[in-house]
């Protein structure tokens, strides 16, 4: 039983971030963003499976969660830095 409301945890986290992917493709900005923030939840997730993967009862479905929203949160946090170089390239453009 804990595994399922530990799933669901996982998945209400994970329901935020192809949201926040959209909206980093869509706003082209990095502004309000932080990089920081969005390691620290990848280093998160990494922990969270790295804890899966050296439990004693051997991987679970909760397993697949973790690995999913941590593709999320990478995608989300190259579009960061794909945002942040095009910042800088309009900013760039309206000093000319």
């Amino acid at each position: 039983m804990s595994e399922f409301f530990e799933m669901l945890m996982v998945v209400a986290f994970g329901i935020s971030w192809p949201l926040n992917i959209v909206k980093s493709l869509r706003s082209r900005t990095a502004k309000g963003k932080s990089a920081a923030f969005t390691v620290l939840i990848l280093i998160g997730y990494v922990c969270g499976i790295v804890s899966k993967l050296t439990a004693d009862k051997g991987l679970t479905y909760v397993f697949v969660f973790y690995v999913l929203n941590l593709v999320m949160v990478s995608v989300d946090l190259g579009l960061y830095f794909r945002n942040r170089r095009l910042d800088a390239e309009r900013d760039r453009t309206a000093e000319k």
